[in-house]
């Protein structure tokens, strides 16, 4: 749609604007040449889809002002900042034999017929949209990159894109990459070191269980020898003390009455 239907407005105070746009209605103004500034309005809802569109503030539209028609070009559209809702735009007028610098997206064609991309190579884009000059009456609505026959390393430069005529880059002292076509991005995830134990062999945790149970065990043989040593010395003063107690008695018989009587006896 390249015709938009505007009206002229008289609202001045910030109230009736604010009036305006609550009916459905954005405020504009248009400016430029040699004709007075006209402030006018149009309905939101004939803007709704192409305002969000790429192109809208690179696009030449004619504008219906009251049945007058007039070329004009999309300059500035400011956003209410609560809602996001369009609240102004302004559209300049385009006069024949002036030139403009404008910013043109750039589209991207053939990507099937590109033997990079189909090894898998990746796009990647430098610049979404090209500042050039144009002529008024030769304003182009994008830029066609033509990606057939690219390979992998590929850079697609400005003086490589075809230009419409009289239409130049804004930048002239060197030929800037517009996209190219890259090798593919592999992303390595590391790999996981895992423990791996030979058949037969305990794992490390299982181990120092064994170990911990080795040392249980070797404690526990310890504390019987501890415990047996003082048993064995029981045994032994158990079987010396008797025999000193015999020698003792042995030792004390001779002194007593009894080998008295058998001395008597005797005589």
């Amino acid at each position: 749609m390249n015709i938009l239907k505007a009206t002229k407005r008289t609202t001045v105070s910030v109230g009736q604007i604010n009036k305006l746009r609550s009916d459905g209605f954005i405020p504009a103004i248009l400016y430029g040449g040699k004709k007075n500034n006209i402030s006018i309005s149009l309905k939101k809802l004939h803007l709704r889809d192409i305002i969000k569109t790429e192109t809208f503030l690179s696009k030449v539209v004619d504008l219906d002002i009251d049945g007058n028609l007039e070329k004009v070009l999309p300059r500035e559209v400011t956003y209410d900042p609560v809602s996001d809702e369009p609240n102004h735009i302004d559209f300049m007028r385009i006069v024949k034999g002036s030139s403009l610098v404008l910013e043109i997206p750039v589209k991207f064609i053939n990507q099937d017929k590109s033997p990079g991309l189909k090894k898998g190579g990746v796009l990647n884009t430098v610049r979404r949209k090209v500042e050039l000059r144009c002529p008024a009456e030769n304003i182009p609505n994008e830029i066609v990159v033509d990606l057939d026959n690219t390979e992998i390393g590929t850079s697609v430069k400005i003086s490589s894109v075809k230009l419409p005529e009289n239409v130049i880059p804004t930048i002239m002292d060197r030929d800037f990459v517009v996209a190219t076509v890259a090798a593919p991005t592999i992303l390595v995830e590391p790999e996981k070191t895992e423990e791996t134990t030979a058949e037969g062999e305990i794992p490390v945790e299982g181990a120092a269980e064994g170990a911990e149970g080795a040392e249980g065990a070797t404690a526990t043989e310890d504390g019987k020898d501890k415990s047996a040593k003082p048993s064995d010395d029981k045994t032994k003063d158990k079987s010396t003390k008797p025999i000193d107690n015999k020698a003792k008695a042995g030792s004390s018989d001779k002194g007593k009455p009894v080998n008295r009587e058998k001395e008597t006896k005797k005589k």
